[in-house]
């Protein structure tokens, strides 16, 4: 497996090995002792996973930014297996030198990278295509009271969607989430 950096460290963007021929491809999505070695090798704690989750989503459609409060904070493995999406992690750690930072990444069924974002990140994505098709696996279990939303076109966060020619579509918890700041006023980031 191939590990890319971003300029989040914590934040990896993992590119599986796929062996094709003419009659198909084969990776291995999921292997717990390379992941602990790319943590180990990233100096990151190694996570347990809990929880597999499978959504379905149409062209245009954005979801996020979600994040769930500790102690239900839930770090993800996410890969798009159908279609394409561009899929976005920020940094709400108050702490951290990458507070209010952001990394994007296209992940599709075509490049079959997977992203990892650890507990304390807000996470959202912009389905590119109709039917695209998210697996992730979570660090937590779902936990609607911890459940938080930061609007996904916050000014002070200023992330660049690709939304051009798209029409988007977006619930009512997405399009009213709480700025940035208003989320660090509310005590609501890590």
């Amino acid at each position: 497996m191939n590990t890319i950096p971003t300029k989040i460290p914590e934040v990896l963007i993992l590119e599986p090995r796929v062996f094709a021929d003419d009659r198909g491809w084969f990776m291995e999505s999921f292997n717990q002792q390379t992941f602990a070695d790319i943590c180990h090798e990233q100096q990151i704690a190694m996570p347990s996973f809990v929880q597999d989750n499978h959504s379905l989503s149409k062209r245009g459609v954005l979801r996020g930014l979600h994040y769930q409060l500790p102690p239900f904070a839930q770090g993800k493995l996410i890969r798009v297996v159908q279609g394409r999406a561009w899929d976005v992690a920020v940094d709400i750690r108050q702490h951290s030198p990458t507070f209010g930072q952001w990394v994007g990444v296209e992940l599709s069924a075509t490049n079959h990278r997977q992203l990892w974002i650890p507990a304390g990140f807000a996470h959202g994505f912009l389905a590119l295509e109709d039917d695209t098709q998210f697996v992730y696996k979570t660090t937590s279990y779902y936990n609607k009271n911890s459940e938080r939303t930061i609007v996904w076109n916050d000014k002070d966060l200023d992330i660049t969607w690709p939304t051009a020619d798209l029409e988007l579509k977006l619930t009512d918890k997405d399009s009213d989430g709480a700025t940035f700041v208003q989320a660090i006023k509310n005590a609501d980031v890590f």
